[in-house]
């Protein structure tokens, strides 16, 4: 079992959780800010990347895709890597590659002109989030079930939070001029040290329990054989794909098919990121007292008609609006799927490693997909592919339910009277 989750913590009490496990909580969500503080500093300058290095829709989709495919080869085995070394130590390790991934990136864009270079960046930047979000994820769903109450979502408020202020420096940062090398150089030493400071206050270690490697591998493979955990992983990969066009793709689109400046374009980004937060933040008390079938059914409508409206309003305005409905519809997706996987604590580990690889697959067909479908029909009309994606996957959101009375799941929240909590 994963140190980080098996953990002896003082138990809460009537007066409420032990004070280690609310400095869990704020470590945890400071990791979440921070990682997403870094991917979105990286998003924020793709429009003068594209421009300074001359690529068509097509040749950005391909380059992104090697972030992707970083994240891809990372998750499969990050789980196991965690169980291994323990939280705290996988998320220092993995995000000491994001910094890695971000300067390199930066100064091959902006100094060197180097698409191979940015590439490789890209690729360290993906394999080292991958990595971390595994592992910070692993954390929360332990964090989570020591509280009692529904908190994953907000810890990926957390992770938006850090997206809006990576998208507004990134804004500020083109408006003003800023070369993308130092832009991105000094972001990633601020992530590195601020995450190594939250994850200092991660649920201490145990001892790992005893059991081979193969009996490790053994158990993820049994993970890759059932129906729920894959259910909840395509889940989890159409609400991916709606947030990643969005980061991929939005302030190039609004570039393109509304005519706004980059500064704007890198704003309306900020837009969506918004909404992701507010949907986060409020979604822990709609989950709590609703349960996680109908709060995810209505958000996914609502992410569906967001997309749908930030493409075919023909106003930049109104499709601005669009944009804010989208972040809040595609906000609960990914966090709760996340929780579903990490339901039963004795096998969080594999699930969730099982859940990210295929939820991240996205990320992997999405900037292509989406890259080449643009060279065809333009960048902003491409992005209907998102509300075409998101209905069907309606009926799959009756497998992110716990798993029935009985079984070894998580109970019902604290305070909530809905068995579907």
């Amino acid at each position: 079992m994963d140190p980080a989750v098996t953990a002896p913590t003082t138990p809460s009490t009537s007066l409420g959780p032990a004070p280690g496990v609310l400095a869990a909580r704020n470590g945890v969500a400071v990791v979440f800010a921070l990682n997403g503080l870094a991917v979105a500093t990286w998003f924020s300058r793709v429009p003068a990347i594209r421009d300074g290095l001359e690529l068509s829709p097509g040749r950005l989709g391909l380059l992104l895709l090697a972030m992707s495919v970083g994240a891809i080869l990372a998750m499969p085995t990050a789980g196991l890597v965690t169980q291994r070394l323990g939280a705290t130590r996988a998320v220092a390790l993995s995000t000491l590659l994001v910094a890695l991934g971000l300067t390199v990136a930066g100064l091959s864009a902006g100094v060197a002109g180097s698409l191979p270079g940015v590439a490789l960046g890209l690729f360290a930047l993906g394999y080292g989030s991958g990595s971390c979000d595994v592992a910070m994820n692993i954390e929360g769903a332990a964090v989570e079930r020591r509280l009692g109450w529904t908190v994953m979502p907000r810890f990926h408020a957390a992770w938006s939070l850090g997206s809006v202020a990576g998208a507004g420096l990134g804004a500020g940062a083109a408006r003003l001029g800023l070369p993308v090398g130092a832009h991105l150089g000094v972001l990633a030493a601020v992530v590195l040290g601020g995450t190594l400071l939250g994850a200092r206050a991660f649920l201490p270690a145990a001892p790992e329990a005893a059991g081979s490697a193969a009996a490790r591998r053994g158990r993820l493979l049994t993970a890759w054989r059932e129906p729920r955990t894959l259910l909840i992983g395509l889940l989890v990969l159409a609400a991916a794909f709606a947030e990643g066009s969005a980061n991929d793709w939005l302030a190039v689109a609004f570039i393109d098919g509304y005519g706004f400046s980059e500064a704007a374009g890198a704003a309306v980004f900020g837009v969506f990121v918004v909404g992701m937060t507010l949907g986060r933040t409020l979604g822990t008390v709609a989950l709590d007292r609703w349960g996680r079938g109908p709060v995810l059914t209505t958000t996914i409508l609502l992410a569906v008609v967001g997309a749908g409206l930030a493409v075919l309003a023909g106003s930049g305005p109104v499709a601005v609006v669009g944009v804010a409905l989208w972040g809040i519809g595609a906000s609960l997706g990914f966090p709760v799927g996340m929780s579903a996987a990490a339901d039963e604590e004795e096998h969080a580990h594999v699930r969730v490693s099982v859940v990210a690889v295929i939820g991240y697959t996205a990320f992997l067909a999405g900037p292509p997909l989406l890259g080449l479908l643009g060279d065809q029909v333009g960048t902003l009309r491409a992005l209907l592919v998102v509300p075409l994606l998101l209905l069907p996957t309606l009926f799959l959101v009756r497998a992110a339910r716990p798993p029935a009375a009985g079984g070894t799941g998580v109970p019902a929240r604290a305070g909530s009277a809905n068995p579907d909590a």
